[in-house]
């Protein structure tokens, strides 16, 4: 089949690789001429494991282009894959997905189906069919369609092509009868409901794994408080199929492109319909409390971080991915500078996309051990497989104060037992393995 795929982000660029994988002949399209030059190289402008390696393998079915109309105007289908960023109010911002539904209007001149892949409030489905038949230019036919992306980053490709389930919204049999011709070779289970039930299963979802991490994470705070270990306690938890083991993990808050941003978005719209969420609004309010944790912890220790040298350890929003969107580092760096404190900070993938955001006023650096040197505190705020398998006994070889606040919960407590630090995580006992430390 024929297929467009509007944006080349992660939602956009993911889907077509991977619609190409399995035999379609796929156009991608974006305005930035130079991302465009670079995926025709066959390099992906994202980090995302296995991505770039599909782009090679399937560039015969690929092409990569910035003429939307050439692209648009023969397709049979066209998914719309542009972002829909968060507005200071919480509401999302389609501006982009309405200047992209109005080229396509403009440009097709065949019957095609059109499919939102982006992430859109209930009910926009139906206000871009509107605009779109109201800037058709051809005499064609068009069907849209909501079909809901539920990849997260770091294992999107795997999530797309071993998805859980594929689901699409249709107010008519003949587009979903064209979608499920699409996804046939997917082997996942397709369901098929309306427009505005596709678009609540997505933000639904999404919004119940924000508040199982938020719920995680308060229990992981009254466990602190009263002695219970929270490892203990979501293993005992996650061996019940009603609640199962996932998302589960305690830490510092869920970030990203997707959770804050959807928790905020439908927060919004119930608001607006004079509902409230009140569930949604405390998993929000959770988790921008929860991400403030280690700094909190570091004053048990300091009074002040000023002058001190501090280690960080990640920082992305989650290992596997390059995305800085909504991560605790964001947050909790800031804090370290107007303290005063000297901060270096190491990242596998993230460090080219967090020195344009702060170029000169921390030290990066290319390996954990650099980072820890003559450090007095070290923050863990990424679950990196390099920091969850760094041997515990060089904390205290390199740094000064050997003091580690681990927001991911990155070392088994038997193990830190054995070291001669200080250990402080979420949800389990604090370990203290040295004499006190006058600072």
């Amino acid at each position: 089949m024929k297929i467009a795929v509007a944006g080349t982000g992660y939602v956009g660029l993911v889907t077509g690789v991977c619609l190409a994988e399995k035999g379609h002949t796929v156009s991608c399209v974006d305005i930035d001429e130079q991302k465009v030059f670079l995926m025709k190289s066959g390099i992906s402008p994202i980090f995302e494991p296995g991505l770039e390696e599909l782009m090679v393998k399937n560039m015969v079915r690929l092409n990569f282009t910035t003429d939307y109309k050439d692209a648009y105007k023969d397709a049979d289908v066209i998914f719309i894959g542009v972002g829909t960023p968060e507005k200071h109010d919480g509401s999302a911002n389609l501006s982009y997905v309405y200047s992209v539904a109005e080229q396509i209007a403009k440009s097709i001149q065949k019957d095609c189906i059109i499919v939102i892949k982006s992430t859109v409030p209930i009910g926009t489905n139906d206000k871009i069919e509107d605009l779109i038949k109201a800037n058709l230019v051809h005499n064609v036919n068009v069907s849209i369609a909501s079909n809901p992306e539920f990849l997260s980053q770091g294992t999107a490709v795997r999530d797309t092509l071993n998805a859980s389930r594929i689901v699409v919204g249709v107010q008519d049999s003949y587009a979903g009868d064209v979608l499920k011709d699409v996804y046939k070779d997917f082997g996942a289970p397709i369901i098929v409901t309306n427009r505005k039930s596709a678009e609540m299963i997505k933000y639904a979802s999404n919004d119940f794994l924000a508040l199982k991490i938020s719920f995680i994470n308060e229990i992981a705070n009254l466990c602190e408080i009263i002695g219970a270990n929270i490892d203990d306690v979501a293993t005992g938890m996650g061996y019940d199929s009603r609640i199962g083991n996932k998302f589960l993990n305690s830490g510092i808050g869920y970030g990203g492109s997707c959770f804050p941003k959807d928790t905020k978005a439908l927060h919004w719209l119930a608001n607006f319909h004079d509902y409230e969420l009140k569930t949604i609004k405390a998993a929000i309010d959770v988790n921008e409390n929860q991400k403030l944790k280690l700094i909190k912890k570091s004053r048990k220790y300091f009074d002040s971080l000023k002058g001190l040298n501090v280690a960080v350890l990640g920082l992305t929003f989650k290992p596997g991915t390059d995305d800085l969107r909504e991560a605790p580092s964001l947050v909790n760096i800031p804090i370290m500078l107007e303290d005063g404190a000297n901060v270096k900070a190491w990242d596998p993938v993230g460090f080219d996309n967090f020195q344009k955001l702060h170029p000169d006023d921390i030290t990066y650096c290319y390996t954990i051990e650099e980072t820890l040197k003559d450090a007095d505190v070290c923050f863990i705020f990424t679950e990196w497989d390099e920091v969850k398998g760094f041997d515990l006994s060089k904390y205290r070889k390199l740094m000064k104060n050997p003091i580690v606040l681990d927001g991911r919960n990155c070392y088994d407590l038997t193990n830190v037992k054995k070291a001669n630090i200080i250990y402080d995580s979420i949800g389990r006992e604090t370990i203290n393995n040295l004499e006190p430390l006058l600072v």
